[in-house]
C-alpha cells in the first residue's frame, strides 16, 4: 500500500482523541465543557447537540430523573436528535436539586426552563455559589428581554441570551442577544463555539421581544391566519399560497401550526402582547379565532396530540390513510381537497403575478405580504442593524428560502410601497429609501445589501466562510454545460458543481466530469472540490432518463450511460491531482457512488449516504459495489479472510441503508476514518478546499485494488440470509433476485476464492446485473413507483 493509499484507508487526520465519533477540532474560544438546565425537549435537545459536537455537557432537570429518562427518550425518537447513539455517553445528568455541584467545571450554562421570569431569576441565584470564576451564563429565553432576567445583577458580564431554535440539531439558526454589560470576550466565545462546533448560523440580535426570527414569524403566521378566515380561504388553499410561491415551506401555515403545536399560538401571542406597545402591528392584528380555541380545548393540537389538529389523519378500512382538513368556516372536518386557482398556477413563475391576481388566492397573498413585509421593513435597525442578518433569521429560522428583504427584491420594493399607499397604510421609511431601486445588488462582483442610512454595504461573512454563490458573483466558470459547472475557487483549487433538479446525475453531469478531469490533466488546477450549495448533494442517477430509455428498448443506450459512469468514476479516481468530496444532504445512489471514488470526503454532518439501488430494483453500477469492497477490504478492523467484506457490503446495499449523519456513515464506512466532518454548512467548502491543498504535494493516485472475494460458496451464504429474511416476512419475492444479482456481483461471480479479483472484473459484473435486473417487470414497475410517489415499491 503506498503512502497515499494509507493516509486515505486510516488517515493522520483522524481525531486524536480516538473518539471516531468527533468532528474536527476547531477553535472553540476555550469553551470545553458545557451545562444545560432543563430537560424539556429543547434543554434536551441543546444537550444532544453539544454530544453531537463532541464535548462533555452535564444535563440536569427539576424533575427527579427527569434528565436520564429525557436521554432515553431521544435515543428513541426520530428524527433522532443524537447524530450518533454513542454520542448520548458525552451527557452526564442529574437532577436540579442534588447535583448543581456537576456544573462547577462547566464554562458554559444553558439555562432552559419554563418561561417564567421569576424562576429563571430563582435559579440564577442558586447558580451563582456553584459556577466558576469567568464561566459563561446564558438564557434560551425566546419571549423575556434580558435586562428583565439580568436586573440588578452583579454577574450581568457573564450573561446572554443564546435563543437556539427546535429542533436544535436541525435549525441552524442561533439568535444571540448581549446586553449593555455582557463581556465582549464571552459574546466571542459563545459565538465561537455556536459556529464552529454546533454549526450555528449566529445573529446578533437586539434586546426586543421576539428578537428577530419569532417577532417576524409571528406576524406572519397571525397575518396568514386571520386573512385566511376573512377572505373564505380553505386551508389546503392558504397553504398551498403560503407555501412554493413564497418561499416557505410546503407545511404553509395550517400545517406548520399542526407541526409546532396549535396550543403554542396563544402562548406566544400573550407573550408578545404583554412586552409589544399596543400601536405595534402584531399587537393590532391580535384575535381570538374561535375554532382554534375550540381545537385546543379538544386537546385537537396537532401531530403531537396524537388528535390530529387543522389536518387529521384516519384509517381506512382497506389500511390506507384517508386525509381530511377542517373547515374553516363551518368547523367540521371533510376529506382533503386539492386546492384548485388559477393564482397558484401564475404564482409558481412570478410573485409579482401571484399578488396582482384577482382571485381569492392573489387577494390572499397580497394581504399576507403586505402585512409581513411592510412590518420586517420597519423592525429595521429596531431589531437588528443590518437587513442580511434579517433575511438569514427568516431563513434559517422557519426554513424560508428567501428572506422578507429579498421577496421584497423579488417582488418590487416600488411596487410594495405603491400597494402601501394604495391602501392607505404607512411606508416603513427604509422601504421609502430603497425608492426605485433594490435591497440588494451586485457591485464588482460582490453582494451588497443596503444599510439604514442608504447606501450600499458588503455582506459579510464570517472568517473562514466560503461559499460557492460568492465565488458564481465573481466571474465566468472555467467550464459549463446544462447539468454542470466548474467554478475557480482559488489557490490552484476548482469546484464541481451540478445544478440539475435535485442534483440528479446524467450524460450531461458525467461530460463535464470528463472534462474537468482532461483539463486538471493540463494545469488547469492542483485539486478538485466535489460540491454544490443544494438542499441535496445528489439523489443519484436521473431515474427518468432510464425509465424511458426502458420504455423503448433503448437497451444499448442504457447500457452505454452505465459504462460511461463507470468510466468517468473510475478515471476520477485514478486522476493524478487530489479530489475531496464535500457533500451536504442527500448523497444517494450514484450521488454516494461519485463520493466513493474520491480520494477523501469532507461531509456536512447533516450529510445522508446510502446506496440505495435496491429500493428500485437495481444495484450500484457506476463501481459502488467494488469501492465498498475495497474500503471494507482496507479497513485494519476488518476480520481477515474474504467473506466479511463482502458480508458487511452486501448487507448495507441489499437493505438500500441510508446513514442518517455523517457519523452514522462512518459505521459502514461510507465514510473511512481520515474522512472529515464540518458541523457548519457555511464553512463546508473552505474545509473541504483545505483538505484538497494539504493533499497536493506529493500526491499519486491510488493504486488498483486485487480483491480476494469468496465465489459461489459465499454467494450461497448470503442467499441463506435472504432466505431466512423471506421467512420472517422481511423481504418481497423481487428481493430476493435483486439480492442473488447482488450477492453474485459482490462474491466474484464463478470465480475462485483463490483467485484475485480486480475492481474493473466486479464493475463488469456490476454492469451485467444492473442491466439483467432492469429488464425485469419487478424492477421497471419500482423504478416507475418511485417516480410516481417517491417511495419504494415492495413488490
Amino acid at each position: 500500500m503506498s503512502a497515499s493509499d494509507r493516509q486515505r484507508a486510516e488517515g493522520p487526520q483522524a481525531p486524536s482523541t480516538g473518539d471516531v465519533n468527533r468532528p474536527r477540532q476547531t477553535d472553540e474560544g476555550g469553551i470545553k465543557k458545557i451545562g444545560v438546565v432543563g430537560a424539556g425537549v429543547m434543554g434536551a435537545g441543546i444537550a444532544a447537540q453539544v454530544a453531537n459536537a463532541g464535548l462533555p455537557v452535564v444535563l440536569l432537570d427539576v424533575i427527579p430523573g427527569g434528565a436520564a429518562k429525557a436521554v432515553e427518550k431521544m435515543l428513541r425518537a426520530d428524527p433522532a436528535p443524537f447524530m450518533h447513539r454513542s454520542n448520548a455517553r458525552r451527557v452526564a445528568t442529574g437532577d436540579l436539586a442534588t447535583d448543581l455541584a456537576l456544573l462547577g467545571d462547566c464554562d458554559w450554562i444553558i439555562e432552559a426552563i419554563t418561561e417564567k421570569l421569576d424562576a429563571k431569576r430563582d435559579l440564577y441565584a442558586k447558580l451563582a455559589p456553584v459556577r466558576k470564576p469567568g464561566s459563561i451564563l446564558s438564557s434560551n429565553t425566546s419571549t423575556i428581554p434580558l435586562a428583565a432576567l439580568t436586573e440588578g445583577a452583579d454577574w450581568a458580564a457573564d450573561f446572554l441570551i443564546t435563543h437556539f431554535f427546535n429542533p436544535p440539531r436541525y435549525m441552524r439558526l442561533l439568535e444571540v442577544v448581549a446586553g449593555p454589560r455582557t463581556r465582549a470576550d464571552a459574546v466571542a466565545a459563545v459565538s465561537a463555539i455556536a459556529d464552529q462546533a454546533l454549526g450555528k448560523t449566529v445573529i446578533p440580535c437586539k434586546d426586543r421581544p421576539g428578537f428577530i426570527a419569532n417577532r417576524i414569524g409571528g406576524q406572519w403566521m397571525q397575518a396568514a391566519i386571520n386573512h385566511a378566515f376573512d377572505l373564505g380561504l380553505t386551508i389546503e388553499e392558504a397553504d398551498a399560497v403560503m407555501g412554493a410561491p413564497i418561499g416557505v415551506p410546503k407545511t404553509g401555515v395550517f400545517g406548520l401550526l399542526d407541526l409546532v403545536g396549535i396550543d403554542l399560538m396563544p402562548h406566544i401571542a400573550a407573550s408578545m402582547k404583554a412586552s409589544l406597545p399596543p400601536e405595534d402591528a402584531y399587537v393590532q392584528g391580535l384575535r381570538e379565532q374561535p375554532l382554534i380555541a375550540r381545537l385546543i380545548a379538544e386537546g385537537r393540537i396537532g401531530r403531537k396530540g396524537g388528535k390530529g389538529g387543522f389536518y387529521t389523519r384516519v384509517k381506512a378500512s382497506d389500511g390506507s390513510s384517508i386525509k381530511y382538513g377542517i373547515d374553516l368556516k363551518m368547523g367540521q372536518d371533510r376529506i382533503s381537497e386539492k386546492p384548485l386557482l388559477e393564482s397558484l398556477e401564475v404564482g409558481r413563475r412570478d410573485l409579482a403575478a401571484l399578488v396582482a391576481h384577482p382571485d381569492r388566492g392573489g387577494r390572499y397573498a397580497r394581504a399576507v405580504l403586505l402585512d409581513t413585509l411592510s412590518y420586517a421593513a420597519a423592525l429595521v435597525p429596531e431589531v437588528a442593524d443590518d437587513i442580511a442578518s434579517v433575511d438569514a433569521a427568516m431563513r434559517l429560522g422557519y426554513n424560508w428560502k428567501w428572506g422578507p428583504f429579498e421577496l421584497i427584491d423579488r417582488l418590487g420594493p416600488a411596487r410594495l410601497a405603491a400597494l402601501l399607499r394604495a391602501e392607505g397604510r404607512a411606508v416603513p421609511p427604509l422601504l421609502e429609501r430603497v425608492g426605485e431601486g433594490r435591497f440588494y445588488r451586485e457591485e464588482g462582483g460582490a453582494l451588497q445589501a443596503l444599510a439604514t442610512d442608504g447606501s450600499y454595504r458588503p455582506v459579510a461573512r464570517p472568517d473562514g466562510v466560503l461559499l460557492l454563490a460568492d465565488i458564481k458573483r465573481g466571474g465566468a466558470p472555467l467550464a459549463k454545460n446544462g447539468a454542470a459547472s466548474l467554478w475557480d475557487i482559488g489557490d490552484g483549487v476548482a469546484c464541481l458543481e451540478f445544478h440539475t433538479k435535485m442534483n440528479a446525475l446524467d450524460p450531461e453531469v458525467l461530460a463535464l466530469i470528463g472534462k474537468a478531469i482532461a483539463m486538471g490533466k493540463k494545469g488547469a488546477f492542483r485539486a478538485l472540490v466535489i460540491h454544490n450549495e443544494g438542499e441535496n448533494f445528489s439523489v443519484g442517477a436521473n431515474l427518468g432518463l432510464a425509465l424511458f430509455a426502458a420504455n423503448i428498448a433503448a437497451w444499448g443506450e442504457i447500457e452505454s450511460m452505465v459504462e460511461s459512469g463507470q468510466k468517468t468514476y473510475r478515471a476520477l479516481r485514478e486522476a493524478p491531482f487530489p479530489v475531496v468530496g464535500a457533500p451536504a444532504g442527500m448523497a444517494l445512489g450514484g450521488g454516494c457512488e461519485i463520493l466513493l471514488h474520491c480520494d477523501a470526503i469532507e461531509a456536512h454532518a447533516e450529510t445522508y449516504m446510502g446506496l440505495v439501488e435496491a429500493g428500485v430494483g437495481v444495484i450500484p453500477g457506476w463501481g459502488g459495489c467494488a469501492a465498498m469492497l475495497r474500503r471494507w477490504a482496507e479497513n485494519p478492523k476488518t476480520p481477515k479472510g474474504p467473506m466479511p467484506p463482502v458480508a458487511k457490503a452486501f448487507e448495507m446495499i441489499s437493505t438500500a441503508y441510508v446513514a442518517k449523519s455523517a457519523f452514522e456513515a462512518r459505521d459502514w464506512m461510507l465514510l473511512r476514518p481520515a474522512d472529515g466532518i464540518t458541523m457548519n454548512r457555511d464553512r463546508l467548502l473552505a474545509a473541504a478546499k483545505a483538505r484538497a491543498l494539504s493533499m497536493v504535494e506529493g500526491y499519486e493516485p491510488p493504486k488498483p485494488a486485487a480483491l480476494r472475494l469468496p465465489g459461489a460458496s459465499g454467494r450461497a451464504a448470503l442467499m441463506m440470509a435472504v432466505d431466512s429474511a423471506v421467512a420472517l416476512g422481511r423481504a418481497t419475492p423481487h428481493d430476493v433476485v435483486v439480492c442473488g444479482h447482488l450477492a453474485t456481483t459482490l462474491t466474484g461471480g464463478e470465480r475462485d476464492h483463490t483467485e484475485e479479483t480486480s475492481e474493473d472484473q466486479v464493475r463488469t459484473l456490476e454492469r451485467q446485473s444492473f442491466m439483467a435486473l432492469l429488464h425485469t417487470e419487478a424492477t421497471l414497475a419500482r423504478v416507475e413507483h418511485m417516480l410516481d410517489t417517491g417511495r419504494a415499491l415492495r413488490n
